[in-house]
């Protein structure tokens, strides 16, 4: 993807050097470049690397599930966790839930990052690029909070099979198979939203110190440079 500014903030931060904003004007933003494609790659780029990240760490996943689950038998810590489920079960069952975990988290990083980049985006439109400026970590907390809880309706029934999956391997052959299982016997909010107020209070000041901190940093980062994302961009 295209390196712009609005990876980070909508508009180009000062540069080291550059004079102050009483002498020198920043050029404004066209924000029409800011169109849906710009929204879909954002988009896009999340949902991979969520998918792809978060899959990864599946039997890591496996292993914390069994031991929230039943603290009484898997008590030997991670490695102690690993050892036991693949003596009883064998190496596959720490790919539990992979489906519902990869589907889950693109879903959820789609949303997540399109929409932090849409409010945030957005929101200095509206405001203007020198009031957004001053006010930047808070654009950055309130984009994030309100992507990460949008994100969250549609992880939320994911992470319920998920669970389902891992605490009762016999639930259902599929992730298909476990979702219809999980409505017929508990209904649609029930048997996947039972769970939307901790996924709320653990995803959402999450998401909103990751996009402070990296904004942060990113500003720290180019004004060391004494460039700007712009000037670091690569097709």
């Amino acid at each position: 993807l295209k390196h712009d500014a609005a990876l980070f903030i909508p508009f180009a931060p000062p540069r080291v050097g550059r004079a102050s904003s009483e002498q020198t004007a920043m050029s404004p933003t066209d924000f029409s470049k800011f169109d849906l494609t710009y929204y879909t790659k954002s988009a896009l780029a999340g949902g991979i690397c969520c998918g792809f990240t978060h899959g990864a760490v599946c039997p890591v996943d496996v292993v914390k599930t069994r031991i929230q689950l039943e603290p009484q038998k898997y008590n030997q810590g991670m490695v102690g966790g690993f050892r036991q489920v693949i003596s009883e079960e064998g190496a596959m069952a720490l790919s539990t839930g992979l489906g519902a975990t990869a589907v889950g988290y693109f879903i959820q990083g789609w949303f997540k990052f399109g929409g932090v980049e849409f409010f945030k985006i957005k929101a200095a439109a509206a405001m203007g690029e020198k009031k957004a400026w001053e006010n930047r970590t808070a654009i950055y907390l309130g984009a994030a909070a309100g992507a990460e809880f949008i994100a969250d309706i549609f992880l939320c029934p994911l992470e319920a099979c998920r669970i389902r999956s891992v605490s009762d391997p016999g639930y259902a052959a599929s992730l298909p198979g476990v979702a219809a299982r999980l409505v017929k016997e508990e209904g649609v909010v029930r048997g996947f939203y039972s769970g939307f107020g901790p996924i709320l209070f653990k995803q959402i000041p999450y998401t909103m110190a990751k996009f402070a901190v990296q904004g942060r940093a990113a500003e720290g980062m180019y004004n060391s440079l004494g460039k700007s994302p712009k000037d670091c961009g690569a097709v």
